[in-house]
């Protein structure tokens, strides 16, 4: 693989790393239940980001990629949002593996094409014919970075569990949050003029 496309993995795998393992050590309730008016849970990012890499990374370069668990947006009676969320019968494990799967079909498409290969986004319309790899490996990295911030954002709610990733939580250590967060509301009712 050229440094380019080594530039483009690593930071695909990165932003995957870090939403993946904010799933850990969590129960089946957490992992599912909706904590924003939107309905933004961590097992729905998971699965959304699995569909993302699919399609972006597989089915517009015409290299189908096909599980039980990955919507069709297309199909009979579909929802826009069936990629962001989990049915009570779909498990966990499921969506765990149709992330991993997802994603070595990705980085396969990655490893096989050249940066220059051509793909058809067909949910761009006229926008998304030509449109490189290179471009939607980019795409993808900026979605998956969105998506895993959304996923920081949930897990510190449920638990107050935060940071980029288990090795590099990217937070300083023995800090004081409770003071921290009072500093950062004072400044908010001063500028208000609620003090």
């Amino acid at each position: 693989m050229d440094a380019a496309k080594e530039d483009l993995q690593r930071y695909l795998d990165h932003s995957r790393d870090a939403l993946i393992w904010k799933l850990d050590g969590l129960g089946e309730y957490d992992l599912r239940r909706p904590l924003t008016p939107t309905g933004t849970n961590l097992l729905g990012l998971v699965k959304h980001c699995a569909m993302v890499d699919a399609g972006y990374l597989g089915d517009c370069f015409g290299r189908p990629f096909r599980h039980p668990n990955l919507p069709d947006p297309l199909g009979p009676g579909a929802d826009p949002n069936d990629d962001l969320w989990v049915r009570a019968d779909e498990s966990s494990a499921a969506i765990r593996d149709l992330f991993a799967q997802a994603r070595a079909h990705a980085t396969a498409t990655l490893a096989a094409l050249p940066l220059t290969a051509e793909g058809v986004v067909p949910w761009w319309g006229e926008r998304g014919r030509g449109v490189t790899l290179h471009r939607l490996a980019v795409h993808v990295i900026l979605d998956l970075g969105r998506h895993a911030g959304q996923a920081d954002i949930v897990r510190e709610q449920i638990d107050g569990a935060a940071g980029l990733l288990p090795d590099n939580t990217n937070m300083p250590p023995d800090y004081d949050w409770a003071a921290y967060r009072a500093r950062v509301e004072s400044a908010a009712r001063v500028v208000e003029g609620v003090v």
